[in-house]
């Protein structure tokens, strides 16, 4: 069986930056060059590129649109000799329903030649897109050198067996229209099993509805969401002809790139981490971090997470003792700063604790010591923690995960 797709066409896995349009824009432009010297006829970027995802509340605001617009209009005057897919959002003027769309752009020979919207918009985990956008309702195949394409917009894949939450199946639309390649256009974040679970839906897709797949991922973080990449191009069998590698920005072109060999769940684990840290720190302007380091596993860790991220230069790691720290406590902690090549400061604790336990003796008077007194600690060194990090610029790295998040609360290091 023939594997390849019916024209030159790659897919740019980029790392865009949430309302940053000049960035995004440059990069976007930088891409499509380099596909016009390549001879590629056609280009995928990721959904909502111009804008980034996800823009959420900024939606709200005027300019967002007004800047996405005018990059759009800047980007297709270089389509000429190209067939460029990107995501932007769009304005609805039915004069009825959400104000926009999440869409697809086509740009060729220098004008918008179509815009496609999205029709299922997710509303479960980390997604509220029916906030903000209006759902389309209408299809439309369209041909490029005599071959037939669809477009589909993230979840508009997914409403596959096993997981059917909405009453329309768009690719079911496009194929009845002539489809025989699929262009989908994604935002899709990184869990551990994520990747696998995007590729049997796909696989689905393409089996079912005998259909190439064209699949183009965000790559980088945005706050606390992580998209890993992983994008691919796939035939009607559902044999992946090539795929990008995850967590890295890449301009994948069919018959010079590879199948991504799957990584082992740990190795992605941690390669999500980093990429997290970096994007975090770099999006906000941020370079240097700090955190409490306790000798025990979990500061160890985040420590070593914050070095691969930033380079051990730009992580100071304060050991805070105190008459409840083992001498082996201060000692590990002290070998994974020296394993590391990093900076520590030591802040003995002991006197604000007594001070502290003065203060509360009336409080406390008929009390025995117990944990009160280990947390009080505990809060002494986030006090000196946040000091520092106030003082000198640093960041202050803590833990917490979604339900401790949802009540603020969260966890400083060397505690």
């Amino acid at each position: 069986m023939n594997s390849s797709l019916p024209l030159s066409i790659a897919v740019a896995q980029i790392n865009v930056h949430v309302g940053n349009f000049e960035e995004n824009g440059k990069k976007i432009l930088e891409k499509i060059r380099a596909a016009k010297n390549l001879g590629i006829k056609l280009l995928v970027f990721p959904e909502l590129v111009i804008c980034g995802y996800p823009p959420r509340d900024f939606l709200e605001f005027e300019f967002i649109l007004k800047s996405s617009e005018e990059w759009v209009e800047r980007i297709a005057i270089e389509t000429k000799g190209i067939h460029v897919i990107l995501g932007a959002p769009s304005k609805n003027s039915a004069g009825a329903g959400k104000a926009l769309y999440n869409s697809a752009f086509h740009l060729n020979e220098g004008v918008v030649q179509r815009i496609v919207h999205k029709t299922l918009l997710p509303t479960y985990d980390i997604f509220d897109e029916y906030r903000y956008f209006e759902p389309n309702r209408s299809f439309e195949v369209f041909k490029i050198e005599g071959h037939s394409f669809g477009i589909a917009i993230c979840e508009d894949l997914w409403n596959v067996k096993g997981n059917r939450l909405y009453q329309v199946n768009p690719v079911e639309e496009l194929v009845k229209l002539g489809a025989e390649t699929i262009i989908n256009i994604a935002a899709s974040p990184f869990s551990v099993t994520q990747h696998e679970r995007r590729l049997e839906v796909l696989q689905e897709n393409a089996q079912t509805f005998d259909v190439n797949i064209v699949y183009c991922n965000h790559v980088g973080a945005q706050t606390e969401l992580i998209f890993d990449g992983g994008s691919l191009l796939m035939d009607k069998s559902g044999k992946i002809i090539c795929q990008a590698p995850f967590f890295e920005e890449r301009m994948l072109v069919q018959g010079q790139d590879h199948v991504v060999e799957p990584q082992e769940k740990i190795a992605l684990i941690h390669d999500a981490l980093i990429l997290g840290i970096k994007e975090y720190f770099r999006k906000q302007g941020f370079s240097k971090a700090i955190l409490g380091l306790s000798g025990g596993i979990d500061s160890a860790v985040t420590y070593g997470l914050a070095c691969d991220a930033l380079g051990a230069e730009n992580v100071l790691g304060v050991l805070m003792p105190s008459t409840y720290s083992s001498d082996h406590s201060i000692s590990d902690a002290k070998a994974i700063i020296q394993n590391y090549g990093g900076y520590s400061e030591v802040i003995k604790i002991q006197s604000a604790f007594e001070v502290f336990n003065k203060e509360l003796k009336g409080v406390f008077q008929g009390s025995s010591a117990d944990l009160t007194e280990e947390n009080l600690q505990a809060r002494i060194r986030g006090v000196y923690l946040m000091a520092i990090s106030n003082k000198q610029g640093y960041i202050l790295l803590y833990t917490s995960n979604k339900s401790e998040a949802a009540v603020g609360y969260g966890t400083l290091y060397g505690d």
